[in-house]
C-alpha cells in the first residue's frame, strides 16, 4: 500500500474496539430493544407527548448503533482490501480510502462519547442578552443570534424562534431560540457565558473603538418525565401584543405571553408563535428549564460549601473575545482556540471552537 500499512489497520481495529466499549454499544442495543418493544405496544400513541419522547430516544440510539456498525464494516473492508493489495495494487487505494473514512467516523463517535451527562443528547434553549454597551450591545446581540442560527442550520439542526425582541432602533434586546438536534445541548454548553466584542462602532460618528458584551445562556429542553417544583399559582401570566416579526395574527392580537415566577422573580417571555396558547406552552418550557437550572446551582453551591470550595457567584465569565479592530481575531480564553477569520465565525463557522472547548473540558 502506498500510504497505509498493516499497522494502520491494526491501530484502526483497536479504535473500533475501544469505541464499542466507551459507547456502551451492548447496553444501547438492549435499551433500544426495550424502547422498540414499548413503541410496538397497543395504545403507545395515546399519549402523544410521551410517544414522541420515546421515539426520539430510540432514534438517537439507533443512529449511534448504526454509526458503530458502519465503523465495523469499514474496518472489515479495509482489512480485505489490504490482503488483496499484494496481488492487485488497485486495492491499496481502496484500503487507504476505507481507513480515511473510518478515521473520520471514529473521530465523530469519540466526540459523541463526551456528551454523557443527563441532558447532553437532547435539545437546547439558547438565549442571548445584551450586556453593557447600550445600542452597541443590542447590535452585538443580533450578531450572536445570527451566528448561532447559522451554526445550527449548518449542522442540520432545527431552529425554533421562541422570543426575539427588537432593540431601540438597532439590533435586538433579547433573542431566545430552541435548537433541536443530536447532542445540541451537550455541544452548545460551550457557549454559556459572556462574549466580548471589540470594534470600531458603527454608531459612533467619531469612529472610536468600542468594547461590547453580551451574555449567552444555554439550558436543556427538559423531558416530560423530569419533575420541577413549579406551582401554577406561583406564576403570573400576562398577555400583550407582539412587538416582533411574525406570521398571520402576530402583531394584531394579544398573542405574546409573559410569565413571572413570583417566588424567584424569574421572567420569561415568548411572542414568536402564532397563538397565545403556543406562546404560553413555549414560555412554560423555558421557565421549567430555568427553575431546574436554579435548583441544580443551589445543589452545587451546597456541595461546594460542604467541601470547602469557593464558588463563582457572578452571572458568568468572559469566555471568548471577538476582535474586529485593530486586528482580526476570535480567541476562546478557556481552550486557547483562535482564528483570524472573524467573518466565517460570525457566519456560523463555530465547530472548531465548540469541539476545542470540549477537548479542553475533558482534559481537565
Amino acid at each position: 500500500m502506498a500510504d497505509r500499512d498493516e499497522k494502520d489497520v491494526e491501530s484502526a481495529a483497536r479504535r473500533v474496539s475501544d469505541a464499542g466499549v466507551f459507547l456502551h454499544i451492548e447496553d444501547k442495543r438492549a435499551a433500544l430493544a426495550a424502547l422498540d418493544k414499548e413503541i410496538a405496544a397497543p395504545g403507545f400513541w395515546d399519549d402523544a407527548s410521551h410517544a414522541q419522547s420515546v421515539s426520539k430516544q430510540a432514534s438517537v440510539l439507533r443512529e449511534t448503533i448504526a454509526e458503530y456498525e458502519d465503523a465495523v464494516a469499514l474496518l472489515d473492508d479495509a482489512r480485505a482490501a489490504f490482503e488483496l493489495a499484494d496481488e492487485d495494487e488497485a486495492f491499496a487505494e481502496e484500503a487507504s480510502n476505507a481507513l480515511a473514512h473510518l478515521d473520520g467516523l471514529l473521530d465523530s463517535l469519540e466526540i459523541s462519547s463526551w456528551f454523557s451527562e443527563r441532558f447532553d443528547g437532547g435539545d437546547a434553549i439558547l438565549t442571548v442578552n445584551p450586556g453593557s454597551g447600550g445600542l452597541e450591545a443590542q447590535d452585538w446581540t443580533e450578531m450572536l443570534y445570527r451566528m448561532y442560527t447559522r451554526y445550527a442550520e449548518n449542522k442540520g439542526w432545527k431552529v425554533q424562534i421562541l422570543d426575539v425582541v427588537p432593540g431601540e432602533g438597532i439590533g435586538l434586546d433579547k433573542a431566545t431560540i430552541q435548537i433541536e438536534g443530536r447532542n445540541a445541548f451537550g455541544m452548545l454548553k460551550s457557549e454559556n457565558g459572556v462574549h466580548r466584542l471589540v470594534r470600531i462602532s458603527p454608531t459612533d460618528d467619531k469612529k472610536r473603538r468600542h468594547t461590547t458584551f453580551a451574555g449567552v445562556e444555554v439550558l436543556p429542553v427538559l423531558p416530560d418525565d423530569i419533575e420541577v417544583d413549579l406551582n401554577p399559582a406561583d406564576v403570573r401570566v400576562d398577555v400583550y401584543r407582539s412587538s416582533g416579526p411574525g406570521g398571520q395574527c402576530v402583531n394584531t392580537t394579544d398573542s405574546a405571553v409573559r410569565l413571572t415566577h413570583i417566588p424567584t422573580n424569574i421572567v420569561v417571555t415568548c411572542q414568536n408563535e402564532k397563538s397565545q396558547l403556543q406562546n404560553k406552552e413555549a414560555a412554560f418550557r423555558v421557565l421549567k428549564a430555568k427553575l431546574y437550572e436554579l435548583e441544580e446551582q443551589k445543589r452545587a453551591e451546597e456541595l461546594a460549601q460542604l467541601r470547602g470550595e469557593r464558588m463563582d457567584s457572578t452571572f458568568g465569565s468572559q469566555i471568548r473575545n471577538y476582535v474586529l479592530y485593530p486586528y482580526q481575531l476570535v480567541k476562546d480564553v478557556r481552550s486557547g482556540v483562535e482564528t483570524g477569520n472573524v467573518d466565517a465565525v460570525l457566519d456560523g463557522d463555530l465547530e472548531e471552537f465548540v469541539i476545542g472547548y470540549h477537548k479542553w473540558r475533558v482534559s481537565q
